[in-house]
């Protein structure tokens, strides 16, 4: 067991240092305490590392199908007995799914603690006992009806799976999304899924968190006591593909029920840990946070060129992307968005990031960041997955406190390196039949 404390800026937020305790199972477990006895509740959280990254060929959707399938009773939990049990005894409970982790949790009152720890444990121990052919065509027809609304039928959704084909070669681990094909999972057996489950939801792939009203001996006890005969699993494997860069620029068209054109403009980046993780993260920040940033400020304040302008940077286990993305006002075309946009970037890197911008950015960080963590359930989310994608509970912290110290150069030097002096991937989704107000590529 050892004991860790977060670093400087949780402690900024909290008036003292946000503490938590590892301990691993001999299968493998690794169980995160964060004890706060400030409230009657617990939250637990388990994290798996795996997401639609982890999938093969032919085989996507399945993380994703897991995130349903987990909530289907298990050896000794009837089919609808997750959502009851918790729910009655006064708790709230979910999952959701990335690429490159899953996340199972449930905030209950704390004296319902042990009733949370045996759901999990029966469903990272005992799931595929109650698997069956009716859960798994019920829920794939749940993933897929979940695909029509949220990619196919929602205005500009259909662009997710573009970009993510046109950023990444075929095959990259992020070239497709956590929902996976229809096609994949129409084809998927029962003899699919349950291979896929015993190879990524082992114990010895997965992060146990227990925050709130339990004591670090009382949490190790319980968790070995639910936890600790349950068998390791296959040894995970570290996935190969790496970060990408384009050979050239690509320009994608995609014609959707809108009534404005959009543009998105991407890049790959490096994938998380890298030395221009942080710079990257502001970086969306200064182009992109709010009505002071350099993006929004000029096109649609100072000029009315967009209706609304988003940025984000992530970094993923072996990649990650940029992108700025650009919705159009009423008579703007796509190509003048394009322009104008690639002009303020310049005129970034050539005058540099202004020092009053770059400090109100890091303001804003810093209150997200505390906001972020002002629940214990918050708190036991960020510790969790803090380890599972980066092996280190505390590192979630630690690199914010990097995004809040990311310098005006460094900033300057990520936007160059890997945006303006990098191919993009130029992506228009415009109202349908109206292919040529896309953008074909830039004219530089």
């Amino acid at each position: 067991m050892s004991r860790a404390e977060v670093v400087p800026l949780a402690a900024r937020a909290f008036g003292s240092e946000l503490h938590h305790h590892v301990h691993v199972l001999p299968n493998g477990l690794r169980l995160v305490v964060h004890p706060d006895s400030s409230a009657p509740v617990a939250a637990v959280y388990v994290g798996y590392h795996v997401g639609s990254a982890r999938e093969e060929a032919g085989r996507t959707g399945f993380a994703h199908l897991f995130e349903h399938l987990l909530f289907q009773g298990s050896g000794h939990v009837a089919s609808d007995g997750h959502f009851r049990h918790v729910t009655q005894a006064g708790g709230t409970l979910n999952g959701n799914t990335s690429f490159d982790r899953t996340l199972y949790f449930e905030t209950v009152p704390s004296n319902q603690l042990e009733l949370a720890l045996w759901l999990e444990s029966d469903r990272m121990g005992f799931l595929l006992d109650a698997m069956t052919q009716a859960k798994l065509d019920n829920q794939r027809d749940v993933v897929r009806n979940e695909k029509r609304q949220n990619y196919e039928q929602r205005p500009y959704a259909k662009a997710h799976e573009a970009l993510a084909a046109a950023l990444f070669p075929a095959g990259h681990p992020y070239a497709h999304l956590p929902i996976g094909s229809h096609e994949d999972l129409i084809a998927a057996t029962l003899d699919d899924v349950a291979a896929f489950f015993r190879r990524w939801y082992g114990p010895n792939n997965a992060t146990l968190g227990l925050g709130g009203d339990v004591s670090l001996q009382r949490a190790i006890e319980l968790a070995e006591r639910w936890f600790g005969e349950l068998p390791r699993g296959p040894e995970p494997t570290p996935m190969r593909a790496g970060p990408v860069r384009l050979e050239r620029e690509v320009a994608v068209v995609v014609e959707d029920k809108v009534a404005l054109p959009q543009l998105t403009l991407a890049w790959p980046t490096p994938e998380a840990g890298s030395a221009d993780e942080a710079a990257l993260e502001m970086l969306a920040m200064v182009l992109s946070a709010s009505r002071a940033s350099v993006l929004d400020r000029a096109l649609t304040i100072d000029e009315l060129l967009a209706k609304n302008v988003t940025c984000d940077s992530f970094c993923g286990d072996v990649a990650g992307r940029f992108t700025i993305t650009l919705t159009a006002a009423a008579g703007v075309t796509l190509e003048r968005l394009c322009a104008r946009t690639f002009e303020l970037l310049e005129e970034v890197r050539r005058k540099g990031v202004d020092p009053a911008l770059l400090q109100r950015m890091r303001h804003r960080h810093e209150a997200d960041f505390v906001r972020g963590l002002e629940s214990i359930s918050h708190r036991t989310q960020a510790l969790v997955l803090s380890d599972v994608l980066r092996g280190d509970p505390a590192a979630f912290a630690a690199h914010a406190e990097r995004i809040g110290a990311a310098s005006a150069e460094e900033v300057r030097g990520v936007l160059a390196r890997h945006l303006l002096d990098s191919p993009p991937v130029l992506l228009s989704v415009v109202p349908e039949g109206r292919a040529l107000d896309a953008v074909r590529g830039r004219r530089t």
